[in-house]
């Protein structure tokens, strides 16, 4: 067999400081499998990503992420941090990594999502947004240099652009206007992180959000004005936020049949399980929602047959495992009937158990998929799957 067609489905790539590796690419669809390597590690794609807003997944410890949870890379949000425990806090510890104690990877988005939803309390402008902490009210500016800033003192291997992330039901000019406005603050991002430099040690990458709402021609402007930079990876921003979900997943096409396919895909806040699986068949690498944890503290447990509301009377004397076939030790040890009873009687744990199990769960459905695109039967297993996930047990 000649040499180049032993490689043919393995292609490497190398942009300044952060690799990634292409590994096969699923007939009949655009799902990848690939590899992203940071200087805290590698992280085998499709990813889903746990969201720690505040530095901490919510009811998860450190440890669990990697013994239960699995997860190979976590989110921060730089609003957040940025007004608790704030910036000279995280410096004096020399980083997100070593004041809560995670060895791998970190993604931080900008906070720009957070900072627009607090439509009262905001206001646009060239220089950047105005915004009044949600927590004691203070007024603050975030412009697109100083999120590069905030995000270099959190010290992410993966920081964000600071964008505008217009509502999904916005009109098509106030979208138009809203996207040249983060294409000119993209622009200002994008210089001043090349004119800095990372604080601890580590490289950092940094990702463009690719905006315009539910507009293909708006979404295909922004995304060839991302793909032009050359940045080490792109992310799909301004999706799930109230546009229907068949547009949304048209959207990701429309996006992806222009991002470059030797660059990872991210899609921020997606979504359920189902989207997860519909995302990756559209050619998305990575992807991070606080669904899991979220519906996990109210009694919502996602399996591979369908989910499961625990307050349900059903499960009282249901004494099989949570998930017997799960790798999650937590999903072996304890049963349906107990977790229904934990959560009868408000007891803390409860949330504690759901949340990594849905996470669990979550990086298992992603690890699957990637199974399956490299085996070449992901396009059958994906059809199937979704509608096992569409159910209620």
């Amino acid at each position: 067999m000649p040499f180049s067609a032993i490689f043919a489905n393995f292609v490497v790539y190398l942009h300044l400081n952060m690799e990634f590796k292409l590994i096969k690419t699923a007939e009949g669809s655009a799902a990848r499998a690939g590899e992203i390597t940071t200087d805290h590690g590698s992280i085998p794609t499709p990813i889903f990503m746990p969201v720690g807003t505040v530095g901490a997944v919510k009811a998860v410890h450190i440890s669990e992420l990697s013994t239960q949870v699995k997860a190979k890379i976590i989110l921060g949000n730089t609003y957040h941090l940025y007004l608790r425990p704030g910036m000279d806090v995280i410096a004096q510890a020399g980083g997100l990594h070593r004041f809560n104690g995670w060895n791998g990877p970190i993604l931080t988005d900008s906070g720009g999502f957070q900072v627009f939803s607090l439509s009262s309390n905001r206001k646009l402008t060239e220089e950047g947004a105005y915004f009044r902490s949600h927590i004691d009210g203070s007024k603050h500016l975030f412009t697109p240099e100083k999120v590069v800033d905030i995000q270099r003192t959190i010290g992410s291997d993966i920081m964000m652009a600071l964008d505008e992330c217009p509502p999904g039901t916005s009109d098509y000019e106030y979208a138009r206007r809203s996207l040249e406005l983060t294409k000119r603050w993209l622009k200002r991002g994008w210089n001043h992180f090349n004119a800095t430099q990372p604080h601890y040690g580590h490289s950092q990458a940094f990702f463009p959000i690719v905006q315009g709402c539910t507009y293909t021609d708006l979404r295909r402007d922004s995304a060839k004005f991302v793909a032009d930079l050359g940045a080490e990876g792109n992310a799909i921003g301004g999706l799930a936020v109230g546009e229907p979900t068949e547009v949304m997943y048209e959207m990701i096409e429309v996006v992806n049949e222009i991002l470059p396919a030797d660059r990872p895909r991210y899609l921020m806040g997606v979504g359920t399980p189902a989207n997860i699986l519909e995302a990756i068949d559209r050619g998305v690498d990575m992807m991070d929602c606080v669904m899991p944890t979220r519906n996990g503290r109210n009694g919502m447990l996602f399996t591979p047959e369908g989910t499961m509301n625990m307050r349900n009377l059903k499960w009282a004397t249901d004494f099989s495992p949570i998930w017997e076939d799960s790798e999650c030790e937590v999903d072996r040890i304890y049963s349906r009937a107990y977790l229904r009873h934990l959560f009868a009687a408000n007891e803390i744990l409860a949330m504690q158990i759901a949340s990594i199990h849905n996470l669990a769960f979550y990086l298992w459905l992603v690890r699957e998929a990637r199974a399956h695109i490299i085996d070449g039967t992901f396009p059958a297993w994906k059809a199937e799957m979704v509608q096992k996930l569409m159910r209620r047990l």
